[in-house]
């Protein structure tokens, strides 16, 4: 170093010539150079404006430089985007005695992700003086030494390359020796000293003290010397001989321990120990041969010690010399050369880097998981890699550059089919047979709200009885979203809308959470027979997504409604006259009653109370047409006042009931009932008592009734419009037809009710027959004092 400060003004120049760095874009990178030993700060490059980006965005979009080698070396301002040198660069420190020299560096940024290659060349600068090994050197030379004799020298090393590295010698002015310079082959540093025309005589001198320099190719130029001490020996003549200077030999890596690399001979003209050979490595030995090498001193075997790798070491330059047993040692020298050939036998490496995790479900393909970088340490073909994946996978490599690969997306991702992916890279090598390594990642799925929550069926149809307590549970809804955490969180609401007058949130309110759905208030049959109305589900993704079921709440009926008297007997009782000369089944009155319930509830039926002192009445009462009939003539021991109460009661679960009392006057046949009594103008005349009384009430039943038809219909037909093959739908659905000791009824969806001498209940779902009737398919009606024609069905549809 202390040639290299005298020359100081020299390297100067040679720093400002290399000042500049050059790039160049070449196989997808950018290629920049700078002087080892560049001082901090040096100008390297604007690499972000070669590589197109904006100063303004390197910072947001996370600009970083990433290396394997030494990441402190170069640095990149952030502020200008300009390459500068960090800390001190030393080529041969970083790259030994190799002819290329470069520092990689992968430049990331991110939004979107993007890798860039950038490769820095370091330039040698002539910054290394020559050095030889040992101070001094020691020859022992016989004075019988013929002129032209040569004698190796050891060479002087220099660290650094090409022309800095390119030596010459010069030996101090002396009348004996010279020297001969090595060849410009690139295996070895032969150097020889020569001796001259003179010869030597060890009685005029005995040791010689010559001065060796050795000056590098550099600009400027380095030193450095070496001192020779040559002691002139007597007696020794002949010196032992190698059949050739330099040998070559290949050996391959790993070759087990012991293997023989070469075994060399000398030749010795002289007799006895004069001519005894012994070999060995010339000294100083340098490690890597004491490691890898050991020689037999008797038969010149060369054997291999320890293990040879080429990844370490591709090259040995081995000095042996053979030394006589005489008195005075004499010695030959050769050079072998050993170059170790390259095997399969490492495996390549995978790094995976830069991942970009988790991937959302609604990632576009091609776009960048994670990068990948491969290597390999053998050469060759034992060192070309190849990447693949796993084929059921929806991702793919791409090559971006040499053992450079991107990991992208090449399919759909559903999170709800699957979460989670294990990507297994293979990387496998060239060689024969060939070695391979696995690196893998896992992929995990980010949820994105595309699913909205889905009820098990679209309808579903509730049963409550009226009267029920409020606030009481009737149902509870349930929607599924297969989404994941606050996309598959779900919340329930009512889809307002009016019924009737008031709002359907005052009928019913659903729990948000739980979907539970209550009635807030008593449900009544009468008022409020089917209530239909949608529940929607909605999660809590962004956007939120939702969808709606159908709840169809059926109120059922109670026997919550007594019978309830029509005409004159409504708040008192009813007075007929009956002439005593009428026969038996004359129809003297009707008593007429409606209940307000449906079914059961509202199939009413008239009983006549036994008469007081347990007297048998000559009258009756017809058990479902409330007709009071003479049971037999009458005569005059019949009271001429009679009073009968007839009870009428519904079939519900507890029956109710309510009474009428019917005053009969029993008069003779030679009196004529005044036509003032309403009550005998029904008697006598049922048909016009049917019209006067019932006319209005009819005409209004058969209006509403009218209607509701023409609604079920339009209603029936939009529902069997979309109903499946074989439903239970339509003029063709099955009625059910029941029958007991009181008669037969019939029971179906549609409401099917009965016109006999102008009894029309409000509301009912049965159709009664006579007790007497047989339970015939054909369907009936009343008319006239209650007889019964078998004619055709009558069906009124009513609300």
């Amino acid at each position: 170093m202390v040639g290299f400060q005298r020359r100081g003004s020299g390297i100067l120049r040679l720093l400002l010539s290399l000042l500049f760095a050059k790039w160049e874009a070449g196989s997808g990178q950018l290629h920049y150079s700078v002087p080892e030993e560049a001082k901090h700060g040096t100008f390297v490059g604007r690499i972000a404006q070669d590589l197109g980006l904006e100063l303004a965005e390197l910072v947001p979009r996370l600009f970083r430089v990433a290396t394997k080698d030494r990441g402190d070396l170069l640095e990149v301002n952030l502020q200008n985007g300009i390459l500068f040198v960090n800390s001190r660069i030393d080529r041969e420190e970083l790259c030994g005695r190799s002819a290329e020299c470069s520092i990689h560096l992968e430049v990331i940024v991110d939004r979107p992700l993007q890798v860039f290659h950038v490769e820095v060349e370091v330039k040698d600068i002539n910054d290394n003086p020559p050095v030889f090994s040992v101070r001094e050197q020691r020859l022992l030379i016989f004075e019988s030494k013929q002129p032209d004799s040569r004698f190796p020298l050891e060479g002087a090393s220099d660290a650094d390359i090409e022309e800095n590295a390119v030596l010459t010698y010069r030996l101090s002015q002396n009348e004996y020796f010279s020297l001969e310079l090595p060849t410009n082959s690139k295996h070895t540093k032969r150097l020889s000293l020569i001796l001259k025309k003179k010869a030597l005589d060890r009685e005029e001198i005995q040791e010689h003290s010559l001065l060796l320099t050795a000056t590098d190719g550099g600009k400027p130029e380095l030193t450095g010397t070496v001192q020779l001490l040559i002691t002139v020996l007597d007696v020794n003549d002949n010196a032992p001989e190698f059949g050739q200077l330099i040998y070559k030999v290949r050996v391959s890596e790993n070759t087990f321990n012991g293997t023989l690399v070469i075994k060399l001979n000398a030749t010795d003209p002289d007799d006895g120990t004069n001519g005894d050979i012994v070999y060995s490595f010339r000294r100083p030995v340098s490690p890597p041969v004491v490691y890898a090498f050991n020689i037999n001193p008797s038969s010149g075997e060369i054997r291999t010690k320890g293990e040879l790798d080429f990844e370490v070491k591709k090259f040995y330059e081995l000095f042996v010399e053979a030394v006589d047993k005489g008195s005075i040692p004499m010695t030959g020298h050769c050079t072998l050369l050993v170059e170790v050939l390259d095997i399969n036998d490492n495996a390549p490496e995978v790094t995976i880097t830069s991942l970009s995790l988790p991937v959302r479900e609604d990632t576009q393909p091609s776009a960048v998981i994670a990068l990948i970088s491969v290597s390999d340490r053998d050469s060759g073909v034992n060192g070309q890699v190849t990447c693949s994946l796993k084929p059921e996978v929806p991702f793919k490599l791409v090559s971006t550059f040499k053992n450079y690969y991107s990991l992208v997306l090449d399919g759909a991702l559903d999170r709800e089919t699957i979460s989670d992916y294990k990507v297994v890279v293979t990387a496998r090598d060239g060689g024969s047979p060939s070695l391979w390594a696995t690196a893998s990642v896992s992929v995990e799925v980010a949820d994105v709200n595309d699913n909205a929550p889905a009820f098990a069926q679209p309808e579903y149809t509730v049963f409550v009885k009226e009267n029920n307590a409020p606030g009481s549970h009737i149902f509870t809804v349930s929607a599924r979203d297969v989404d994941a955490q606050e996309n598959a969180l779900v919340s329930y609401s009512l889809v307002e809308r009016r019924v009737g007058e008031r709002a359907l949130s005052s009928y019913v309110s659903v729990h948000a959470e739980s979907g539970k759905v209550y009635a807030l208030q008593p449900l009544d049959h009468e008022e409020l027979e089917l209530l239909q109305f949608q529940v929607s589900a909605r999660d809590a993704g962004v956007p939120p997504l939702g969808s709606n079921v159908t709840l169809q709440v059926f109120v059922l009926d109670e026997n919550d409604n007594a019978p309830a008297l029509l005409g004159p007997a409504v708040g008192g009782a009813v007075s007929e006259l009956v002439s005593r000369s009428v026969g038996a089944g004359h129809v003297v009155a009707k008593v007429r009653a409606v209940d307000a319930d449906s079914g059961y509830n509202a199939w009413l039926s008239y009983e006549l109370q036994p008469a007081a002192g347990g007297a048998r009445s000559p009258f009756r009462v017809g058990l479902y047409t409330g007709e009071i009939s003479t049971t037999r003539a009458l005569d005059e021991a019949d009271a001429p006042r009679q009073r009968l109460l007839v009870l009428v009661k519904d079939h519900g679960e507890p029956a109710l009931m309510a009474t009428a009392t019917v005053l009969v006057s029993l008069v003779d046949s030679g009196q004529t009932p005044k036509a003032s009594s309403r009550a005998l103008v029904n008697a006598a005349d049922p048909e016009v008592a049917l019209v006067n009384v019932n006319v209005y009430l009819i005409i209004a039943i058969c209006a509403v009734s009218s209607l509701l038809v023409l609604t079920l219909l339009l209603y029936t037909a939009l529902r069997c419009s979309a109903a499946p093959p074989g439903s239970m739908c339509g003029p063709g659905k099955p009625m059910l037809v029941c029958s007991s000791a009181v008669g037969s009824w019939s029971y179906s969806q549609q409401r099917r009710q009965r016109v006999c001498s102008g009894e029309v209940p409000p509301k009912t779902d049965l159709m009664a027959f006579s007790p007497s009737l047989p339970q015939a398919s054909s369907e009936e009606i009343c008319h006239g004092e209650g007889q019964v024609e078998y004619l055709k069905e009558v069906s009124l549809y009513f609300k």
